[in-house]
C-alpha cells in the first residue's frame, strides 16, 4: 500500500513540475490579440454570426462525405474477399453497390448533381 501512495505522489509530483516548466518556458505573448484569437474559416469572428452561407455547397460536402466513408467501408472489403465465402461476399456487396447507386439515382433525380444552374 506504501509503495502505491509512494509511486503516486511521485507521479503527481513530476507531472507539476513539467507542467510548471512548459508554461515558464512556453513563448506566448499576450502582446498581438489578433493573432491569439481563433480562426473560423476565414469568416471575421468579430462580425454578424448570421452570414449567409450557400446550403448547395453544404449538400456537395454531405454527399462528398457520405461516399468517403463508403469508399473506406468497401476497401476492406475487397481484402477479406479471398478469405471468405465468396457467395456470401457478393450478396453482400452486390446489395451495398446497389444501396450506393440507389442512392446516387436520388440525388441526381433531386438535382442536387447539378453544378451550374
Amino acid at each position: 500500500m506504501l509503495l502505491i501512495i509512494t509511486s503516486t505522489t511521485v507521479i503527481m509530483l513530476l507531472t507539476l513540475i513539467i507542467l510548471i516548466l512548459s508554461l515558464l518556458l512556453s513563448k506566448k505573448s499576450i502582446l498581438d490579440r489578433e493573432k491569439n484569437s481563433p480562426f473560423e474559416c476565414g469568416f471575421d469572428p468579430k462580425s454578424s454570426a448570421r452570414l449567409p452561407f450557400s446550403l448547395r455547397f453544404f449538400l456537395i460536402a454531405v454527399i462528398f462525405l457520405i461516399f468517403d466513408v463508403e469508399i473506406a467501408l468497401i476497401m476492406p472489403a475487397m481484402i477479406i474477399q479471398n478469405s471468405s465465402n465468396s457467395y456470401t461476399w457478393t450478396i453482400t456487396m452486390t446489395f451495398f453497390i446497389l444501396i450506393l447507386l440507389l442512392g446516387l439515382y436520388h440525388e441526381w433525380n433531386q438535382g442536387a448533381l447539378q453544378w451550374a444552374e
